[in-house]
């Protein structure tokens, strides 16, 4: 009798394909997502993509210098910004990279420690039937007991993870296995690894930095609020009301400088409070280094940097005197000569107009140890042993009353542009020297203060940054050095015969790592174990002496 197949029915069969093709496409895809390969490549490819952030100017840290290097580069310049190179850590593709690699570890990691327990809780295997396969084996004759080669060798295998069985005809075995630690620093490692990444995105969100100038004549400067810092970075989740209150009062600045002009020593002598110092007014002493930075309340305080503020005064024609210091700026890393512009507005003036048509402006450059070429001022060395400015005077609209800031190191330049400021004197002045200007106002050069540049970094997952990367090392450490082995003792009790009776003592060892030094290892336990009062002569793994009981010979 024939018949027919019932067809299909239409359209399951190409459901169902297309269901398990895409079911595979998934289970494939997170299989290679979650190895290990593709975790290092991305680890690999996560330090990579922080070169850029290291090479380029970021915009977070430094806007000016950003905006600065995008013009001098042009179409290249707009092509990074575009693609976010000046934002690396903030950047999609570099979050994505962050992403998957955490994704990638923990889906590694979480069957390989669910392995890993399997293991730890099973026996070591069982003696193999022919330990001469091995690729370590003794074997000897002794007339020991059976019960005195095992009491020896459960002393010489104390710390191995050891299991015994007893074969037929009173045959007894040792199974011993060692090395598990090995597994456990590559686990601790990786852990560590994916703890550190982490800290480190929880340190993005919950730290900041900042940065902010202090004279050294006992200014003080209090972490209060963002308002009191030059410059500001916090973390996602920081808006700067809630930070670590603190205060800290420069008293002084000491830089020694070698021959050639070369910095050999910063140090800024300065007082702090925190916590109930607050409460009590109470004042502590610190030595602030450039690598020994004022660790308090939870936060760090680095000495970055130094400067000059030249100090002027203005004696205007009713007598009226304005005295100012303020910091102006190194243009040269080697010899600290400095630029800056020191502002003035017109005493007993409240017309603003009048008031901005009055404005004055001291800039020009400052050395600290004074050196003319014809009425070209520079400087000689970083030391502050001859000081002198080479200044112009400006007067008119500085532009401060616009409601934009502006910065304190130099003047809109769009007034001068405009001629709502304008240049009237210019003159090179030591220490005490003054100029007059054309309406009878006096510009004196007094002298000069020292100003230290201060950085404040908060940041409460440090402890833990630290903690994880001591971890890693020590994982690393003991997945390289430990090594994984097994040793088996195969004990046969002596047979009958006219012949003398013996025990027939076979030990076999595997290394189940790549690591050499197990062999040495292996001869100096087998050495101890089977070679007890030996009256026949030891074989080697190469030897052949044949089947000495029932059991020998059996693969």
């Amino acid at each position: 009798m024939t018949g027919t197949l019932a067809p299909p029915e239409p359209g399951r069969p190409y459901r169902d394909s297309g269901f398990r093709r895409v079911l595979a496409f998934a289970r494939n895809t997170w299989r290679g997502l979650t190895s290990m390969r593709t975790a290092l490549i991305l680890l690999f490819l996560l330090a990579l993509a922080a070169l850029p952030g290291a090479l380029l100017p970021q915009r977070i840290l430094n806007p000016p210098k950003t905006e600065e290097y995008i013009a001098q580069h042009g179409w290249w310049g707009e092509l990074l910004d575009r693609f976010q190179f000046f934002e690396v850590y903030g950047s999609v593709w570099f979050s994505a990279i962050y992403l998957l690699l955490m994704v990638s570890l923990v889906g590694c990691l979480v069957p390989r420690s669910a392995d890993y327990l399997r293991s730890m809780r099973a026996r070591p295997v069982l003696t193999p039937r022919n330990l001469a396969r091995m690729p370590h084996h003794q074997r000897s004759v002794t007339d020991a007991g059976v019960d005195e080669v095992l009491t020896t060798a459960r002393k010489r295998l104390r710390g191995w993870r050891v299991t015994e069985a007893e074969e037929d005809d009173g045959v007894r075995t040792i199974s011993a296995e060692r090395g598990y630690l090995r597994e456990t620093g590559n686990l601790v490692f990786h852990f560590a690894m994916l703890g550190l990444i982490v800290a480190f995105a929880l340190g993005k969100m919950f730290s900041y930095e900042g940065q902010v100038i202090v004279k050294a004549n006992g200014a003080e400067f209090c972490n209060s609020g963002i308002y009191g810092y030059d410059s500001f970075n916090p973390g996602l989740r920081v808006d700067g009301t809630e930070l670590n209150p603190f205060c800290i009062r420069v008293n002084g600045f000491d830089a020694r400088f070698t021959p050639s002009g070369q910095p050999e020593h910063y140090e800024a002598s300065i007082e702090y409070q925190s916590e109930a110092d607050l409460e009590t007014g109470a004042w502590r002493p610190y030595q602030l280094e450039v690598n020994s930075p004022l660790r308090t309340d939870g936060d760090r305080v680095y000495l970055l940097n130094h400067g000059f503020a030249p100090q002027f005064t203005v004696t205007y024609p009713d007598g009226t005197q304005r005295s100012k210091s303020i910091q102006w700026r190194p243009v040269d890393t080697q010899t600290y000569l400095s630029e800056g512009a020191t502002k003035f507005d017109p005493p007993g003036v409240t017309d603003s107009e009048k008031r901005r048509q009055q404005q004055l402006a001291i800039t020009g450059l400052f050395a600290p140890t004074a050196a003319l070429q014809g009425k070209v001022l520079s400087s000689s060395s970083p030391e502050l042993d001859d000081p002198g400015v080479a200044v112009d005077v400006l007067r008119g609209d500085l532009g401060i009353d616009s409601g934009r800031g502006q910065s304190i190191f130099e003047i809109d330049q769009s007034m001068v542009d405009n001629g709502r400021l304008v240049r009237i004197a210019r003159e090179n002045l030591e220490v005490g020297q003054s100029l007059t200007l054309d309406d009878g106002t006096q510009v004196r050069f007094d002298g000069v203060d020292r100003w230290v540049a201060l950085q404040v970094s908060h940041d409460p997952t440090q402890g833990w940054v630290l903690g994880f990367a001591v971890a890693m090392m020590l994982g690393l450490a003991a997945s390289l050095l430990v090594k994984r082995r097994r040793f088996w003792i195969r004990v046969t009790p002596a047979g009958s015969g006219d012949g003398p009776r013996r025990t027939v003592v076979e030990a076999g060892g595997l290394a189940r790592t790549d690591q050499a030094g197990y062999g040495e290892e292996f001869s100096r336990m087998a050495d101890e174990l089977i070679r007890l009062r030996d009256t026949g002569a030891r074989a080697s793994d190469t030897a052949d002496p044949g089947p000495r009981s029932p059991h020998e010979g059996k693969s």
